[in-house]
């Protein structure tokens, strides 16, 4: 028998977080699986589990592990306001069929965005249903069907009368979604037809591809999800294409200062008009953030470029999303390594251009 396996239950353990990250997936759970059976607590590798099970995903094996620590939380340990919102757990595993139901957006943006198409499912089933949310992405959530309240999410306000609450993202867990039942039906959100006239305003379309780019993520992410600047520069310099700048916050301004971008007129940071924006374009190319979420949701073609230790939610050895029919994954090969997903897509948008009828 491998050493290995005849190793202490702490020592099999962070073999298996090793190979976790990188992103030797099977191996890691089995090795995680074995820790338990020599006598690991499940709780004390249950996060790694989850995160194995679901790269690959194996839902219904990371629901198991979710129900372990929902019977394990004390009543006092949800929503927790000692703890920032990210870090919360708040559903207990209560049922909300025929019931009034609040449910709390903790999490990113594009969190948010994603797992919004849960909204209307849950109205179906619930006696009503109420968001507490950023101010950020109310007007794409007051459009979804069911939803009778958008509220501002602050610790202290006044909050409707409700009988079960939940974060946004554990209704994938609360309706044991696998592959096979993911709501993907594409797409979920909508868009005023003035604001998609309003930006489409600002770009002068010439008969060429029209290209949307996000290339930066948000700041609290160390980077590792971001484009370097000379690649940026490379890419967006591919001619025969309009760019259109879909960045927002920090990383717009030196971008923009960087690269040739067809858009004209101010750029902002509002979600609706990214979304029109995106409704413009016959394209979007982002890294893992918002856009790529929000392309996805509204249903446009979207190319997804993804870090070596992408987050679970894209899986492993996948170049599409289940989340998103309208989507194609380019992943770094090795940490840090964006020259490959970067070449692959100017080899895809060379096919695109070729495929495109000449401006008349």
């Amino acid at each position: 028998m491998d050493a290995r396996w005849q190793a202490d239950a702490g020592t099999v353990a962070r073999r298996a977080n090793a190979l976790l990250a990188e992103r030797r997936v099977r191996e890691a759970l089995d090795l995680h699986e074995h820790a338990v059976a020599l006598g690991l607590d499940p709780l004390a590798n249950g996060g790694e589990r989850w995160l194995a099970a679901m790269l690959l995903g194996d839902f219904a094996r990371a629901w198991e592990i979710g129900d372990l620590v929902l019977r394990r939380t004390p009543p006092d340990g949800f929503n927790r306001r000692d703890r920032p919102f990210h870090r919360r757990s708040v559903w207990t595993g209560a049922p909300f069929d025929g019931r009034r139901v609040l449910v709390r957006c903790y999490h990113g943006l594009g969190d948010i965005v994603q797992f919004a198409r849960y909204l209307p499912l849950l109205a179906r089933r619930a006696r009503g249903v109420a968001v507490q949310a950023p101010d950020a992405v109310h007007g794409l959530l007051a459009g979804l069907p069911g939803v009778d309240a958008v509220l501002p999410l602050a610790d202290g306000l006044d909050e409707p009368p409700y009988d079960v609450d939940l974060e946004l993202m554990e209704l994938p867990h609360a309706f044991r979604t696998t592959l096979e039942t993911l709501p993907a039906m594409v797409p979920y959100l909508t868009v005023d037809e003035d604001q998609v006239a309003k930006q489409a305003a600002r770009l002068d379309r010439r008969g060429r591809v029209a290209v949307g780019i996000a290339w930066a993520a948000g700041v609290w992410d160390g980077g590792h999800r971001s484009l370097p600047p000379d690649l940026l520069e490379r890419l967006t310099a591919l001619p025969g294409i309009d760019w259109v700048c879909l960045q927002r916050g920090p990383a717009m301004e030196e971008g923009v200062r960087r690269c040739a971008f067809r858009d004209a007129g101010p750029r902002a940071d509002d979600v609706l008009e990214t979304a029109a924006m995106i409704r413009v374009v016959d394209l979007v190319v982002s890294v893992d953030t918002m856009v790529a979420h929000l392309a996805g949701a509204l249903g446009r073609p979207v190319w997804t470029l993804l870090p070596f230790a992408a987050d679970w939610r894209w899986m492993v050895e996948r170049d599409d999303s289940p989340w998103y029919p309208t989507m194609r994954l380019f992943r770094q090969p090795c940490p840090g390594e964006w020259e490959t997903p970067v070449a692959a897509v100017v080899r895809a948008l060379s096919c695109v251009q070729a495929a495109r009828p000449s401006a008349r």
